[in-house]
Order: structure tokens, then sequence, then C-alpha cells
């Protein structure tokens, strides 16, 4: 159906490359599957059994040599709000329902589409849930106890107020050992994966020094089972599908972004390098589909891990394959000593994520524009916030496609021209009066109004000619064509005859199509 160029020539070096690289990519990929998980409302485990599954299906069908898929920060605010409002079955069955929309956006070629998402849209979301997923760890690296997750950020803001007298020293300590090495271990050693050693580094710490003081993932959620959970298909029911759809399609259009998105930077890292879209959307579709199937929750392309992987010589999709590998092989053998990891360990991880999410530069840059995409930025960012992601998407499309209406209604110029010699000649026979208008723009809904507001300035005088210059006609749409149909008809009752010239032959087959080229005359239009 599809065809696979991404293993051309192929060799035993490339595979030495592609086993570092996963390896490496591996590494990252096990402490923020887990955190990825347990900040979506989820187990621990989910995230790795994310990881391996759907990391290895995009890797196998996706249409990116590069990509790196599992589950991803932006999914986060989300997932939880799923979660809370119709529990974990429910999330697989709306991330079935993903893998579905994703596969029909791959077969009915929607993925250009995607870049007509406007930039203030995507930054405004993007840098909402980075504000999401900062403030939704500060419970865990303070150490409070006695909170729970609610659907609204102002709820869980006022949950952490209420429960700040519980707050925990040890747990404080933890989490600013694992900040400590965020921030330092990049500048004393740039190649030791830097999540891993600030997952374990705090862990070790609060194990040997202060055990049983700090809530830590064995305590929390009972531990990590050491193998992937069996097959099992969610409940699906008409009246679930129907409930679900719309969540669903959210995941679905936001997965489809940030993969090709992810795509494009592994393109852009690697010049002349190009992915498939539709292969790529196939492939998240895919994962999405199966990945449920064994406990996984919705997984899409993410960038930073992409990177990571470019930059640690991956030649081949084979990369993230053995990058499942890596991690099932965790799953196996370290599982239980992963009910050690404190909590507080993993909230400044999740919180230096959310810091290189924000998009905080081009959301500074777009709101300082003070223009219509500034309106567009902060209302999809408070949306997101203060709502949820999919009131925030819908609203902020809406709001930038009548922007652009706006900007489009603006474009339409109708301007009297002299005639030329020929024109008086031709048209001016009798005594007949002859104006000429030039129609610049588009005509279409947003600017039938305006045109229909001219006609009083066109058809001044009864029994004349009228000129109308189409050449630099941008496009006309069904009302363009109803209000172009009206003028004809108000100039009939006047008496006046209307002439078309150099209408672009682009426009001609429309004009044929509704019937005005019949109503105009074959002999009314000239060059």
């Amino acid at each position: 159906m599809f065809k696979d160029n991404r293993f051309i020539s192929y060799n035993a070096a490339g595979f030495q490359k592609d086993m570092i690289a996963g390896i490496t990519e591996g590494i990252v990929a096990i402490p923020l599957g887990m955190a990825f998980a347990i900040a979506s409302g989820v187990k621990p485990e989910y995230g790795l059994y994310t990881t391996i599954i759907a990391g290895f299906l995009v890797a196998l069908f996706g249409g990116s040599r590069f990509q790196i898929a599992g589950p991803t920060d932006a999914f986060i605010p989300i997932l939880l709000a799923i979660v809370l409002q119709y529990g974990y079955e429910d999330l697989l069955i709306a991330g079935m329902m993903a893998g579905v929309f994703l596969l029909l956006m791959s077969f009915l070629g929607v993925s250009q589409l995607i870049h007509f998402v406007p930039r203030s849209i995507t930054i405004g979301f993007t840098t909402g849930i980075a504000v999401i997923i900062f403030t939704g760890q500060l419970g865990n690296f303070l150490g409070l106890t006695g909170l729970s997750n609610h659907e609204f950020f102002h709820e869980n803001i006022a949950g952490l107020i209420n429960q700040i007298h519980t707050i925990n020293g040890y747990s404080i300590v933890t989490a600013l050992i694992g900040l400590a090495v965020i921030l330092l271990l990049p500048k004393i050693a740039p190649r030791i994966p830097l999540l891993l050693v600030a997952l374990l580094i705090p862990t070790i710490v609060s194990f040997l020094f202060f055990p049983g003081q700090v809530e830590t993932i064995g305590s929390a959620f009972g531990g990590i089972p050491r193998t992937l959970t069996s097959f099992h298909l969610p409940h699906i029911t008409l009246s679930k599908l129907i409930t679900l759809w719309q969540p669903a399609l959210i995941i679905a259009a936001l997965g489809a972004i940030e993969s090709l998105l992810s795509a494009v930077v592994a393109d852009g890292m690697k010049n002349g390098e190009k992915h498939n879209s539709k292969k790529e959307l196939f492939g998240q579709g895919i994962a999405n589909l199966i990945t449920p199937l064994f406990g996984g929750i919705p997984a899409t392309g993410a960038i930073a891990r992409t990177a990571t992987n470019i930059r640690s010589g991956a030649v081949s999709p084979v990369s993230g394959m053995v990058q499942s590998a890596f991690v099932l092989g965790f799953l196996v053998v370290f599982a239980p000593y992963a009910s050690f990891i404190p909590l507080a360990s993993m909230a400044p991880i999740l919180m230096y994520v959310a810091w290189n999410m924000s998009a905080r530069h081009a959301f500074v840059h777009i709101l300082s524009l003070r223009s219509s995409d500034s309106i567009v930025l902060l209302t999809t960012f408070l949306l997101t916030v203060f709502i949820n992601l999919t009131v925030a998407v819908q609203i902020g499309i809406l709001l930038a496609a009548l922007s652009f209406l706006k900007k489009m209604s603006g474009k339409l110029a109708i301007v009297p021209q002299k005639l030329s010699d020929v024109e008086k000649l031709k048209f001016g026979d009798g005594g007949k009066t002859v104006r000429k208008f030039a129609i610049d723009g588009p005509l279409f809904f947003g600017t039938a109004k305006r045109f229909e507001e001219s006609y009083p300035k066109m058809l001044l005088e009864e029994e004349s000619v009228v000129i109308l210059d189409l050449e630099h006609l941008a496009m006309m749409d069904a009302t363009g064509e109803a209000t172009l149909f009206a003028m004809l008809d108000e100039a009939e009752r006047k008496a006046i005859e209307i002439k078309i010239k150099r209408l672009p032959k682009e426009k001609t087959a429309i004009l044929k199509r509704s019937g005005l080229n019949n109503k105009i005359g074959k002999e009314n239009f000239f060059m």
C-alpha cells in the first residue's frame, strides 16, 4: 500500500549505529514513560507498555526514518480529563478511536491540512499544556498528601493551597536533588543520560538516608509488573462511541500535528531527508489502534526524543525498534526496583519537560504583536488552562477563521478605471455612457455584502454600459456567484449592459457551471 524506502542500502554498520541510538533512547524513554503515565492519571507501567508497543509499531509502519513515538507531554491534560470523567477503560476506547481517525486521515490524504492550523493556536495550547504539567507536579515536589486530581485547573490549585500544611521536607530535598542534577549535569557531563540520572540519584539518596519518608511508585501504585499485560478488548458500546468521539478526535488531531511536526524536525536535522506524511499518519493510526489492546495509552511522535535519536547516530527505523526492545528488557528485569522511585524525583523531570515545551519565547513574541493572532493565542492559552484542550482548539480555530475572514473581506477592491480609446469606440456608440471597474480580490461570502453595497455606485445610469475587469479576481464561491447574479438582474432591470473583461481562464469553468456564462452572454466577454 505504501512504498517503504527507509531501509534502502541498510547494512551491518547501520545496525550497530541503530543499536547504540536505540539503547540511548530507551534509557531516556523509561523515566519519561512512567512520568507521563502518572501525570495522565494512570499507572506508570501503562506508560512503559505504550513506549514498547507504540514505539515499535510507529517505527515499523511509519513514514519517517527517525521518528520515536510513545506517550508525550502534549497528551497529559486531555488524557487526565478523560480518566477523571470517564475512567481508564474509556481512555483505551478513546485511544482506539483516535487510531481509527488517524487511519482515515492517512487514507483521505488530509495530512497537508495540519499545516493550516495557525501557529498562534499551536503555541497557545502548547504553552497552556506546559502550565498544567508544571503546576500539576507541585504537589509531588512538596510532598503534599490528601490531594486528588480534578478536571479544572482552579480546582487543582485550590487543592494545593488547602493541603499546603501537609508539606514534606524529605520530598522537597528529594526533588531539589533531582532538580540540581537536571541543571548541573549537562554542564559537567553532557553525554550522560540526563533524565535517568536525575531519577536514579534522588531515588538512591531517599532510599539510603530517609527510607519510608517519601511516597514512592510502590506505595502509590503497588509496584510495576515484570510482564506486558495480556490482550484485552475494552467493552465498546454505541453510547461510548458517541460520548468519546470528540475527545478521540482531539487526540487524533493533536497526535497528527505532533507527529508530523516531529517528522519535519527530523527532516531538517537530516538534510535531504523527506518523510511520507500519509505513511506517518498510517503508522500512528496502527499504533494507537493496537496499543490500547495491551493497556497502553495514546501515543504520538516525540519531537525531543526524535532529535535525540538522530544525535545518537540513528540511520533507520531499527533504532526505534531497539528502543522498544530495551524498555521491554528493563520491564522484565528491573521492574521490581522501580517501586522504590519517589514521586518527588519525577516532579522535577516533568517540570523540566514542561519548561522546555512551553514555547515561552514564541508566546511572548506573538503576544507583543497586539494583533488578531495575539487574541487567538491568549484565548487558546487561557481556555486550555482553565477549561480544556478540546474547547480551546475549537474556539481557537473559530477565532482564527473569523479573523481570516475579516482580513479577506478587506481584500476586495472595486476600483473605477479609465476607458481605453478602443473601449470608448466599441461600447460608446449611440451616446451611451460607459463606465469601467476593476474587481480586485476574492468574491466570496465574506466580501459579498461589500460587493452588493457597491451596486448603486456601479449601476448609476440607466441604458448605459458597465465593464467589469476581472483580471485580478482572486476567487469566487457560491455566494459570490449569487451576488454577481443579483447584480446582473439589477442591471437588466435598468437596461444596463454588463461587459466582462479579461476573465481568468480558471474562472471560466465556474461561470459555466453556475449558469452565469449564459446569463452574461458569450458576446459580452472580451480581452
